[in-house]
């Protein structure tokens, strides 16, 4: 195609041209992207009539449809019954300077085609007209095109052809403007990495349904895909995003007529769009996962994961969004804890529960801080002489609505809300105030404490300079005092506790290994941990006197202990025949409600007065 450029032109052109620009530059300013759509089609109108062509129009190039996409277009078409055909053409159809695919950096001058025949309608005839196309480039990215159709062979004058790539620059920044504010749009509504929306959409959407007029039942299901972890940290995060926006499709393709929301992380949420009554949502949940379960293909492996889903519905009127929403999750919560791969339907009796445990939340931490919390203790008792040796601190709560709570009650959730080391130090810090009365009280006294130690205070930095200045507070020998553990809290973090166990141990602290034969690497720990004693688990002791495999049990751990050079105390003794085989068996110390449960201080000095008065204690005396 020849082009022809005419002259520079007179310096009132120039005035003109540059009035034109600046006048649509200062149009555009103040553009957003719910009026670009507008202001486009008046800047092209403005084009066409200050050059006097015959048609204008903008596109932009879509590289997820890989397609270039009408966004403004002077004069407009006629109207057309159905969808517009050149709204969206794809550039494998020949879409070449509609787009300029090419990414040229310079402007295209080109006869109009059949495609751009389309695109103008009537407002060209299909004889002897060119197109003008301005790319619009972002860097070395060519994101659309500015077109000027005209008639025959009109000349352009470079400042002519400046002034059109001013404007395509202008739209160009128009363009990045729009796209950045669409996307924050998006992403305030939508979840950034699966597109699904966002929560406060989901919520938005629940408290219209349960607002009281409505009559029909509302289903939610809660999905929450299992050991995800081992997929991030075995094929990397990458791999973890790239299965979760799998699932977030497979639920998007399964449950089209309802809303599919993630909540973050591992997490999604379908809110069912049709009434739903606990059944019905039982099987949709059940849906949902068949569409995880098949494998997703991730770095050359095929990766399964199961799903814990938790289901439940709601009457509207009778429970808020935020309800709904903790139920559900809430029984997805208890088919994780069933092993995963399960589904839970929330029920009456969860409610109850969940209710119980959301007051206890709420009052703990008031609790902790030493507004209700006490110590019961339970002796141990030498099976030789029956004297009191010990004693073990165990936490009660004083609710001030539902009385004397046991520990079953509340050290689970002050576990998972981060209270379990300050519940420990208040235990710790009583425990041995109480032992230090008790000695002022009767000189001379010996008796061991034994206190039980949380996972997370093993693995706090400052737990044995803690100690520490406890037993230097109360004046007591490190001997007095015997921390209680468990198998299961040194699994995870082997390396720190070793090092906290070596640390109490120069303190002369000693350590109990409680419930001894329920963890899963007991020989194992026995070699490696510096304790002094093993607490056989009641579960073995109760029937030890009529149950042979108990029996058999209980000899073994027994005969491990002295192999080790370990003391031996067994828990939950309740009868004489029992006390009796544990005494032939050869250990020496036990606890039980055969000899007392535990009971307030002023229970247990009663016992410890008849000990002291009748001179027995001797065996614990080396320790003082």
């Amino acid at each position: 195609m020849h082009l022809t450029l005419a002259p520079s032109g007179p310096g009132d052109v120039k005035r003109d041209l540059e009035v034109l620009v600046t006048d649509l530059a200062g149009q555009l300013l103040a553009v957003t992207s719910m009026t670009a759509p507008q202001a486009c089609t008046a800047v092209l109108r403005e084009l066409v009539e200050h050059f006097d062509v015959d048609a204008c129009y903008l596109r932009r190039n879509d590289t997820v449809l890989d397609a270039s996409v009408l966004v403004a277009e002077w004069p407009p078409r006629a109207a057309r019954a159905g969808p517009d055909p050149m709204q969206v053409v794809p550039f494998r159809d020949g879409a070449t300077v509609l787009g300029i695919r090419a990414h040229p950096r310079e402007v295209v001058f080109a006869p109009v085609r059949a495609e751009t025949y389309r695109v103008l309608g009537q407002a060209v005839s299909s004889n002897g007209h060119t197109t003008v196309a301005v790319p619009l480039r972002t860097g070395s990215a060519t994101v659309g095109v500015l077109g000027v159709v005209v008639r025959g062979e009109r000349s352009w004058s470079p400042r002519e052809i400046h002034a059109l790539q001013a404007v395509a620059a202008f739209l160009t920044h128009l363009h990045a403007r729009v796209s950045a504010e669409e996307r924050l749009r998006f992403l305030a509504d939508h979840d950034e990495l699966t597109g699904l929306p966002a929560q406060h959409v989901l919520l938005t959407e629940l408290r219209r349904r349960l607002a009281a007029p409505e009559q029909h039942p509302v289903g939610l299901v809660h999905v929450a895909v299992d050991r995800l972890k081992v997929v991030n940290h075995s094929l990397g995060h990458a791999a973890g995003d790239e299965f979760l926006r799998v699932v977030a499709r497979r639920l998007t393709e399964a449950f089209a007529g309802d809303l599919v929301v993630r909540l973050g992380g591992d997490e999604f949420v379908l809110l069912l769009g049709e009434p739903a009554r606990l059944g019905e949502a039982e099987q949709a949940a059940v849906r949902a996962q068949r569409s995880i379960a098949a494998p997703v293909a991730l770095k050359m492996e095929n990766v399964g994961r199961t799903a814990s889903i938790g289901v439940a519905v709601a009457v509207p009127g009778r429970c808020g969004a935020t309800e709904l929403l903790n139920r559900v999750a809430q029984a997805s919560t208890t088919s994780k804890e069933r092993g995963g791969n399960t589904i839970t339907c929330y029920t009456e009796q969860m409610h109850t529960e969940d209710a119980v445990r959301t007051d206890i939340e709420m009052r703990l931490r008031t609790a902790v801080q030493g507004h209700g919390l006490l110590l019961h203790y339970q002796p141990e008792i030498d099976l030789r002489t029956r004297e009191v040796v010990g004693v073990e601190a165990l936490v009660r709560w004083q609710h001030p609505v539902r009385g004397l709570l046991q520990p079953d009650s509340f050290i689970g959730i002050a576990e998972s809300t981060n209270l379990a080391g300050e519940l420990g130090r208040w235990v710790l810090q009583e425990a041995c105030r109480q032992l230090a009365a008790w000695r002022r009280a009767r000189p001379g006294l010996a008796l061991q404490l034994r206190v039980n130690v949380s996972p997370v205070q093993l693995i706090t930095a400052d737990f044995v300079e803690t100690v520490a200045a406890v037993l230097d507070e109360h004046d007591l020998a490190g001997p007095l005092l015997c921390l209680e553990i468990t198998e299961h809290a040194v699994i995870h973090d082997l390396a720190t506790v070793l090092q906290t166990l070596r640390g109490l141990k120069r303190l002369g602290v000693q350590v109990a290994i409680d419930d001894f034969g329920t963890g899963r690497s007991s020989l194992d720990q026995l070699k490696q941990l510096p304790v002094d004693t093993l607490k056989i688990d009641r579960g073995f002791v109760h029937n030890v006197d009529a149950d042979p495999n108990d029996l058999a049990i209980v000899k073994s751990i027994i005969g491990l202990a002295q192999a080790f050079g370990l003391d031996v105390v067994a828990e939950g003794v309740e009868n004489e025949p029992a006390a009796e085989v544990l005494r032939a068996l050869g250990c020496p110390t036990a606890q039980g409600y055969l000899f007392s449960r535990p009971v307030p201080p002023e229970e247990l000095e009663r016992l410890l007065d008849t000990t002291f008065a009748a001179g027995l204690g001797a065996a614990g005396r080396e320790a003082c």
